[in-house]
């Protein structure tokens, strides 16, 4: 049996939880192909147009595994631990799938998440796996082993992050984005890549201690409802000592992702802050002039500082 995965969306959060899951129950792991322009523009074909860019590349990696799997695997995620809620497009992800390629007779492999309902991880693992004729003893195997590889790739990236964040003599450059656009090969790479031409060091808000991290974002919007936003706002304020600036990173047109970006610029006026907005466009020209006059903008400031310090 083979199962797919889209490579977009919450894979590139929990993508080693799903895939551990599947292997040690036994079963093929299909993982749709990096971002490209094919899958884009197929993407946006099955979308309409209000819908997120991030959201038509989910759909552009979904049409790919179309006939090359069992089934495909399609999240539903409504509301995590605490009764933290998600974005609206991780709760409709299985309808919007369901419904856009019903006539490609495709097979759906879903787990609802929704901890309002009792839905927790656990039980979603585990009603998944009785779909897949497996016993329940190999699912809480393959569930708990699989909670353990997250754990082991979320801990060797923390220690990573930390040794970066002591980096001397170069610029370092937080990135407030959410995963699945900080590591897309099409949308978040290039830029990425760009700063380390410029001698930059990018510091990825997404590796940060969670815990922490919402912690401090409560301290600064106490009624924030979505979890992956606070996440990322409570790191600004963990790193802020230790980064030159910040690169906000966004879909367009994200709505949860546009509010939270008004309270960065409102709460962080300290420090240097350049909000990139990631559409359909191809051209990257653009893009790279004001990434580099952000950087040359800080190192002025920079300069310009130390030599105050020095007189």
């Amino acid at each position: 049996m083979k199962v797919g995965i889209a490579r977009a969306f919450l894979y590139y959060k929990y993508g080693h939880l799903w895939e551990t899951f599947f292997k040690e129950l036994g079963i093929d792991v299909v993982i749709s192909p990096e971002t490209n322009k094919e899958t884009l523009k197929n993407g946006t074909k099955y979308s309409i147009d209000e819908s997120c860019l991030s959201s038509k590349i989910y759909m552009g990696h979904i049409y790919y595994l179309i006939d090359k799997c069992d089934y495909i695997f399609v999240p539903r995620i409504a509301t995590l631990q605490n009764n933290n809620m998600v974005c609206t497009k991780f709760h409709a992800a299985y309808d919007l799938v369901n419904n856009t390629f019903k006539d490609k007779n495709i097979k759906l492999l879903d787990y609802n998440v929704d901890y309002r309902k009792n839905q927790t991880e656990f039980l979603a693992f585990l009603n998944m796996g009785k779909k897949l004729k497996k016993k329940k003893f190999e699912i809480v195997r393959a569930y708990y082993l699989a909670k353990q590889a997250e754990k082991k790739v979320q801990g060797v990236a923390l220690l990573e992050q930390e040794q970066i964040l002591k980096t001397k003599g170069k610029l370092k450059i937080l990135i407030v984005a959410h995963p699945y656009n900080v590591y897309d090969k099409y949308i978040g790479e290039p830029i990425l890549k760009y700063l380390e031409e410029l001698d930059c060091v990018p510091i990825i808000a997404d590796v940060a201690p969670k815990a922490e991290a919402i912690k401090k974002s409560k301290e600064i919007s106490p009624t924030l409802p979505w979890l992956y936003n606070k996440e990322l706002l409570g790191t600004i304020e963990l790193f802020k000592k230790d980064i030159d600036g910040v690169i906000l990173m966004t879909s367009f047109p994200c709505g949860p992702d546009s509010l939270v970006n008004e309270i960065i610029l409102r709460r962080f006026k300290d420090k240097p802050i350049i909000n990139l907005i990631l559409d359909e466009q191809e051209g990257t020209a653009g893009r790279e002039t004001r990434i580099e006059s952000f950087i040359d903008i800080i190192k002025l400031k920079k300069d310009d500082v130390n030599g105050k310090e020095k007189n």
